[in-house]
């Protein structure tokens, strides 16, 4: 009976030792990892490559949100109202820590001219129009079918977009890599109000809703952002709460015509907000007045009757 007693206690201290020793090398951190090591639930961007995994073109974890504290100086060489645009050669010279918006399709000079253009802290926007087909592009051919038959009595050769297919989205992708590729920081979207235009819409019989011209839109800005690009806004920012910033165009007389919010929004969350305004003697003044209307950071760029040609400020 002693013996027993003797052996029981025996076997009681040994499992009470193998215990103590068991929560002496316990480490909460290690509780869940299989692996003896630490697990790391960060999403990695490997850029180490220099290529883009195209299974993100379709989110926003290539995109880092610049943020606009102060207005920029606007250059523009994509957009020709009634005078020439700034010349690439001028936008060289003159441009420096400001938005400089480029048409990077219309020539290999302007393509060229985008790294240089950034070393002097100029944020690239690059132009699409995402509302129309132009038979000048070289993807016009595969554009065509998904357009209306009419023209756009207002710019030559160019037809509203009558369907947003899933194949006229690889068509725009396409067009978005290649800007990309080119260093563009953002893309400017002309046209996208389109759809939204009730006269338009009476008069050239889209087969696209509203609400579908939308839905396009943003798919292509979250292509965009996958690119590591920003999206600027043309004309709207309706359904456009994704993009990084607009543009406005103003003329003498249609001054703030778009709804308020649509820039102020842009100008409040710190995003880029531009007024391009045409066709003026006094573009000093006009400034002052959107600057009254929209705070100051409120950037400007100004078509100026004399000068023939733009102004910058």
């Amino acid at each position: 009976m002693i013996r027993l007693f003797i052996y029981l206690t025996v076997l009681l201290l040994s499992a009470g030792c193998n215990i103590l020793s068991g929560l002496s090398e316990y480490d909460p951190q290690n509780e869940n990892d299989s692996s003896g090591g630490d697990t790391d639930t960060t999403v990695k961007d490997d850029t180490s490559s220099g290529e883009t995994d195209s299974t993100i073109n379709d989110d926003t974890s290539g995109w880092t949100p610049m943020q606009f504290d102060t207005p920029l100086c606007v250059w523009n060489q994509a957009y020709q109202e009634n005078y020439k645009p700034d010349s690439i050669g001028d936008i060289l010279e003159g441009a420096e820590n400001c938005y400089v918006l480029l048409d990077v399709f219309s020539s290999s000079e302007a393509r060229d001219a985008v790294a240089p253009i950034k070393k002097k802290n100029n944020v690239v926007g690059c132009y699409m129009s995402v509302g129309t087909c132009e038979d000048w592009r070289d993807d016009y051919a595969e554009m065509k079918p998904y357009c209306v038959e009419t023209g756009w009595n207002d710019w030559d050769g160019e037809y509203f977009v009558n369907e947003t297919t899933d194949a006229l989205k690889e068509i725009m992708f396409a067009r978005i890599d290649k800007m990309a590729a080119w260093g563009c920081d953002m893309i400017e979207f002309d046209n996208m109000d389109w759809a939204l235009d009730d006269e338009y819409r009476a008069k050239f019989g889209f087969s696209v809703t509203g609400e579908e011209s939308i839905a396009y839109y943003s798919a292509l800005c979250d292509h965009v952002h996958g690119k590591g690009m920003g999206c600027m806004a043309k004309s709207t920012a309706e359904g456009a709460s994704n993009f990084d910033g607009g543009t406005f165009e103003s003329y003498p007389e249609e001054m703030d015509w778009w709804e308020h919010d649509y820039l102020q929004e842009y100008l409040d969350a710190g995003k880029l907000g531009v007024v391009v305004h045409y066709a003026e003697s006094d573009c000093s003044g006009i400034l002052a007045t959107y600057q009254k209307e929209y705070g100051d950071k409120v950037s400007f760029i100004c078509e100026d009757n004399t000068e023939q040609g733009y102004l910058h400020f």
